[in-house]
């Protein structure tokens, strides 16, 4: 690679500096954000993020969903896509999502300035209702489902995405990045069952048909048939409901919520089908009805391997503190990886706190991070865009 295109240095200031005013819009008295998506505070973070990319020289621009997109003018594409959501939850903290969208700016901006090739080939994305809280919302992702249904996606030949780890494993072990190898499958669950409520003084145990017993039973049961399954998956009982609902009375109907995640649709599949096999067995020996109805499920997203090489690349070549991940969370990225090639990079989070305004990320990291995707943006072009890098390369 000629040394003219070798990747700049990010502007440090710039990228702590827009971090923390990002973090004022929205935020409550102790800290806490609320730009919900689609409120007034999310729509004026866009119109600073739109802003903020204008004065730079660069074009920003919002398509129909609400997506805030920039890159630079009169270029043509195709583009490399990076970003991440600038929505939050209630009382969120202020790096999930938000650091990911200023990274990308950071990234772009520095390209610009620079006048490095790449810059020619970068686009960044400020995703619309990631979180899914926003009233009407159809479970998040909205805008980057928007975009995979969108001719603008044919323009696109990869996407990056930069983001807080939002749990406590990468400070646990000591790294200081992970190249993300996917993003886990989410599948919700409602086990019902019906049994006759009677008098709990004067039912004994063996004549009961106590469907609270058969749903206690499946929730108590949900972890050993997920670490069967897969000893990486995890699995949730998070509402649990009895009719009449009485200390005195024997439950005649009961249901709980489930949630498992996993890392691929062969461990969901097997974890699914235990859970079905335990249900039925229970309800039998309690002498009740019972069903799994499977609520909502979204599949399993494995990146790159192209792509994620590269990022797992840079990532090394920045630091020995760094292993690969698998993400629990759910990421714009998972959606986009049906059209594109895609990969993420992680830094950790102190104390593994997210959705929260207990978030905090040390700023050697924020910066570490911001670098990584750069350097990963440049080796991306160098590998995907050989041809046309190389042109432009000449012409500068």
């Amino acid at each position: 690679m000629p040394t003219a295109a070798a990747p700049p240095r990010i502007n440090d200031r710039r990228l702590l500096t827009d971090i923390n005013r990002l973090a004022q819009i929205g935020a409550g008295a102790d800290g806490s954000i609320y730009r919900i998506a689609g409120n007034d505070a999310d729509m004026a973070a866009r119109d600073w993020i739109d802003k903020t990319m204008r004065v730079t020289g660069l074009h920003a621009y919002y398509d129909a969903v609400g997506n805030v997109f920039s890159r630079r003018l009169s270029t043509s594409g195709p583009w490399l896509l990076i970003g991440s959501h600038s929505d939050t939850v209630p009382a969120a903290g202020h790096l999930d999502g938000a650091y990911g969208v200023i990274a990308a700016m950071e990234v772009l901006r520095t390209l610009h300035e620079h006048d490095h090739p790449m810059a020619n080939h970068v686009e960044t994305v400020a995703w619309f209702d990631e979180e899914g809280v926003m009233e009407g919302s159809k479970g998040g992702l909205t805008g980057s489902t928007a975009l995979t249904r969108d001719p603008h996606a044919d323009d696109l030949f990869a996407y990056l995405e930069l983001h807080v780890e939002q749990g406590p494993r990468m400070e646990r072990a000591g790294l200081d990045l992970s190249p993300v190898t996917g993003i886990v499958g989410v599948r919700r669950y409602t086990v019902s069952a019906t049994g006759q409520a009677n008098h709990a003084g004067t039912t004994p145990f063996e004549l009961r048909q106590d469907a609270g017993r058969v749903v206690t039973r499946a929730a108590a049961e949900l972890r050993r048939i997920c670490q069967k399954a897969d000893p990486a998956s995890i699995g949730n009982a998070g509402v649990i409901s009895f009719q009449p609902a009485a200390a005195n009375v024997v439950p005649g109907a009961a249901s709980v919520k489930l949630e498992v995640r996993a890392g691929t649709e062969q461990a969901l599949d097997a974890i699914e089908g235990s859970l079905r096999d335990f249900v039925a067995e229970v309800a039998a020996e309690e002498g009740c009805d019972a069903e799994v109805d499977r609520t909502s499920a979204k599949p399993a997203a494995v990146f790159d391997e192209r792509v994620y090489g590269m990022v797992e690349e840079v990532c090394r070549r920045h630091t020995g503190a760094c292993e690969p991940l698998l993400s629990y969370a759910g990421h714009d990225a998972s959606v986009i990886s049906t059209r594109l090639p895609t990969a993420m990079l992680f830094v950790p989070s102190t104390g593994g706190y997210s959705h929260s305004n207990r978030e905090h990320t040390a700023d050697e990291h924020l910066l570490l991070g911001a670098q990584a995707l750069l350097d990963t943006v440049v080796r991306v072009g160098e590998d995907m865009l050989p041809q046309t890098f190389t042109r432009d390369l000449v012409a500068a």
